[in-house]
């Protein structure tokens, strides 16, 4: 049976693989090399169990041959990756009359029973499929309880509890390898990750009672905690017990380590403490991760059940991956491939407790990671007087527009009921670092008499307190219990040796001076998309705006946005001198003009009032600038090239900013990106305008200064024109939202009402508004970067949506040749991790390293 590859007796030479008997089995052999006690286990193969679940049973007698007459015996799952689950442990297999009468003159008649019960409870559920109500009337007090269950067993099977072992065992290992195969069990594990042919092994295991005379019991310990990651001892130890009992015995459970609380198994049983702490090191430094062990002791000797990876926060993983690396027991390289992208969001943000309750009132798309708690608002003026009384608050809308932007700054969390992962508030959300949760459509808002009704009934009001989680998407009534941010000193570390490695570079979009800030605080190489449009929703800057709309001249508008300029030439010069020196692309003005003029009839009033004209002329103007498709109507370059003062005043204020940088440091040279171009006159003529007002700069301050002209390609036509755009241009970046946008025909705001019906029936395998859709937009940035480049060899390629910080979409960008991606500030992190494994794997990809191989795959392996 040892060098039999399907059924195998676990030696240290044994035949046992990851891929071929499941990661359980192959750490217990590891455990063996390193002369732990563990008792005398035998593991089936994968392709043993298929043969079982198909009616094919292995030699059941030279199994139970292997071990000592009368031992009892476990039976667990040994799946290629634990993640994926599996069928429960069933204990205690081979208890019958005759071992009950035996155990009962030796370990007493109390722990006998309690050994026959647990297994005749176990058998009864998961291989004859008992409904578990049947036990639970049934008290655990003893011989009567034991005689009930059996009782319970024969009326309900019509038949008499097995007492052969072996027919026990093959019971045991068909049910077990039946519910492997079983629907709900495949579709969980697919849902994990798993493919869909995922084999699963099984362990039988001597069976160490944790009963009896002398020091008995059973328990977990580790030497980290679980959710800081920090050097702890941590678990528990429950005398006259098995399996993972102690987890689950309240008061009656020891402490490992001497503990004020209460009892501890160092003071009970000190040697056995000593003798599972060394166990544990040696296991940290040769299996090289943090273990948990699963042990049991008998007449107080310790033995070795098995041992698992520590179960982890997101925080836990980045200080338990860089103490490894520090320690010299992994390379800081591996360090990085251990930790998975997306969970850094873990860490930068406030996160709710894992370990508090959750009242969930409701749900909706999972915008901006993180948690806040604060009472409702309805608007931003509530949202601005909240945040002067230093109160938090969340502001609730049916869907957020440029000027909504103020109160999101001024709010704690943003919630609204329409919109998808693209939308405004989404993605002011992201930039902000606000937690978001947007298209909650089961919720019904009444924003008029300001409540919200929950799925369950409950109508909550402005002023009620709610907490928005962010990562998952949830919405949750009262405050519950939060975990700080921890960008400690390990998650530093673990930054630099990634920075190390990659090799494209991360830009963040930044908005705000404040942004900008938060870039620089993460280490990003430049700002790659500077939204400018956001800087006009200040009160005293949207006045002018609406003034410039009204003006019926160029040079009446000319005039009104010189008032302008000052404030726009303090926005660029504060965003060059945080960024010192570092690129910064600032894409010229976007939006539609409609969207600066209020639609309400208040407002209108308002605005009449504060320009001294009629209603009836605001009215008028409001009607005659509305669009049927304002995405695609006059906005970008196109308002640029017909109304171009908004422009010439930009540009001057980003070349008088220029100049004011450079003053003290380095020569500033910014980026300046045209929005929405779908052919070569339009940057032909934008680029004639701001090369004049460059000139007029220069002729003005008596100074020269560089700058660089780019394109934004967001247009399907960009793209596929890209030969002809590129020699007009120093650099081309694929604004991802609206290229989907316009590449699918889907509204980016409204796609969220029925995307997780397309994605559930197959239309599409994800958000194309939240992942990179290949397939079909990625041929398009293939196609626009080969011809940009053809047009241009020397141009710049990068990618400044939405979809910049994504781990997969840096992948396809690393792959065709861009040279930076840029993504929202709290994104950065993410993206800079993602990178460098990218880069990991591909110089140990070149060189064929199974070690290689092995980091890529517990990354993979340990995705969330």
């Amino acid at each position: 049976m040892q060098n039999n590859p399907n059924t195998t007796l676990i030696t240290a030479k044994a035949p046992v693989n990851v891929s071929t008997h499941g990661g359980r089995a192959k750490c217990l052999q590891r455990l063996i090399r390193l002369e732990l006690p563990v008792p005398t286990t035998v593991a089936l193969s994968f392709d043993a169990v298929r043969q079982i679940a198909e009616g094919h049973l292995p030699d059941v007698s030279a199994i139970v041959e292997q071990f000592n007459k009368d031992t009892l015996l476990c039976v667990r799952p040994s799946s290629e990756d634990p993640d994926w689950g599996g069928p429960g442990a069933v204990l205690n297999i081979g208890m019958n009359e005759i071992r009950y009468a035996q155990l009962s003159n030796t370990l007493g008649h109390d722990a006998a029973a309690a050994i026959y019960s647990r297994f005749v409870q176990s058998y009864a559920i998961n291989v004859a499929r008992l409904d578990p109500d049947v036990f639970d009337e049934i008290p655990n007090d003893g011989s009567d309880s034991l005689l009930a269950m059996l009782q319970a067993y024969e009326e309900e099977t019509d038949e008499r509890f097995p007492q052969d072992p072996r027919e026990q065992l093959a019971a045991v290992l068909g049910s077990m390898a039946r519910a492997w195969d079983g629907t709900s069990a495949r579709l969980l594990r697919q849902a994990k990750g798993a493919p869909a042919d995922a084999g699963l092994g099984l362990v039988v295991q001597e069976m160490i009672p944790g009963f009896g005379k002398g020091e008995c019991g059973s328990g977990v310990f580790q030497l980290v905690n679980t959710v800081t990651g920090l050097p702890q001892i941590t678990g528990r130890y429950l005398s006259q017990s098995q399996g993972r009992e102690a987890l689950g015995a309240g008061s009656a459970a020891l402490y490992l380590e001497k503990d004020e609380r209460g009892p501890s198994l160092e003071e009970l049983a000190p040697r056995a403490f000593e003798e599972l702490k060394e166990d544990a090191a040696l296991m940290r430094v040769k299996l090289r991760e943090e273990m948990q062990i699963e042990f049991v002791i008998g007449s107080g000797k310790v033995h070795i059940l098995d041992g698992v990876r520590v179960p982890r926060s997101s925080r836990a993983t980045v200080r338990i991956a860089v103490r490894l690396a520090q320690d010299g027991i992994i390379t800081p390289q591996e360090a990085v491939m251990r930790v998975e992208p997306n969970n850094l969001t873990e860490l930068l943000h406030r996160q709710v407790n894992p370990e508090s309750e959750r009242d969930v009132v409701g749900s909706g798309i999972a915008a901006s990671p993180g948690a806040a708690t604060g009472r409702i608002v309805f608007n931003s003026a509530d949202a601005q007087a909240s945040a002067a009384r230093r109160e938090p608050c969340v502001l609730v809308r049916r869907e957020t527009s440029p000027e909504d932007v103020r109160g999101m700054h001024a709010a704690a969390a943003v919630l609204t009921e329409k919109g998808g992962i693209t939308s405004h508030a989404a993605v002011i959300g992201r930039g902000l670092g606000l937690p978001c949760i947007v298209g909650a459509s089961a919720m019904r808002f009444d924003t008029k008499n300001q409540t919200i009704t929950a799925s369950d009934g409950r109508v909550l009001k402005a002023g009620d307190i709610v907490t928005i989680d962010g990562s998952s998407g949830e919405v949750l009534a009262g405050a519950p219990d939060m975990l700080e941010a921890a960008l400690d000193d390990a998650f530093q570390s673990l930054m630099a040796w990634a920075d190390a490695e990659r090799d494209i570079g991360i830009r963040v979009n930044a908005d705000t001076p404040e942004d900008a800030q938060t870039a620089r605080n993460f280490d990003a190489q430049g700002i790659g998309l500077c939204r400018t449009e956001h800087m006009f929703f200040d009160p005293a800057r949207l006045i002018v705006m609406r003034e410039m709309i009204f003006a019926e001249t160029s040079e009446g508008r000319a005039a009104v946005l010189a008032r302008l300029l000052p404030m726009q030439r303090d926005d660029f010069t504060q965003l060059f001198r945080i960024m010192e020196g570092k690129p910064v692309c600032i894409r010229l003005f976007d939006p539609p003009l409609h969207e600066f003029l209020p639609t309400s009839r208040a407002g209108q009033r308002e605005l009449a009032e504060a320009l001294d004209i009629p209603v009836s002329d605001v009215t008028r103007r409001v009607e005659e600038m509305g669009e049927y498709n304002p995405m695609l109507g006059l906005r970008g370059v196109r308002l640029g090239v017909t109304v171009p003062e908004i422009y010439d005043m930009q540009a001057r204020a980003i070349f008088e900013a220029t100049l004011e940088a450079s003053d003290k440091g380095d020569p500033v040279v910014p980026e300046i990106m045209i929005p929405l171009v779908s052919a070569r006159r339009e940057v032909e003529l934008v680029k004639a305008r701001l090369d004049a007002v460059a000139s007029a700069v220069r002729s003005e301050r008596g100074r020269d200064f560089d700058y660089r002209l780019g394109v934004m390609v967001e247009t399907p036509r960009a793209a596929l024109r890209a030969n002809e755009i590129a020699p007009h241009s120093a650099f081309l970046s694929f604004g991802t939202n609206d290229l989907t946008q316009m590449t699918y025909g889907l509204s980016r705001d409204d796609a969220g009402r029925f995307m997780s019906a397309y994605i559930q029936k197959g239309v599409f395998p994800e958000d194309p508004f939240h992942v990179l859709d290949q397939d079909g937009v990625g041929e398009l940035l293939k196609l626009g970067a080969e011809r940009g480049r053809n047009g241009n060899p020397g141009i710049t390629l990068s990618i400044c949506g939405e979809h910049g910080g994504n781990p997969e979409s840096i992948a396809f960008c690393r792959e065709a040749g861009f040279d930076y991606v840029s993504c929202s500030p709290f994104r950065v992190p993410v993206a800079r991790l993602a990178a460098a494994q990218l880069a990991i794997n591909h110089k140990m990809g070149d060189q064929k390293s199974s070690l290689a191989q092995m980091l890529w795959k517990w990354r993979v392996r340990n995705r969330k």
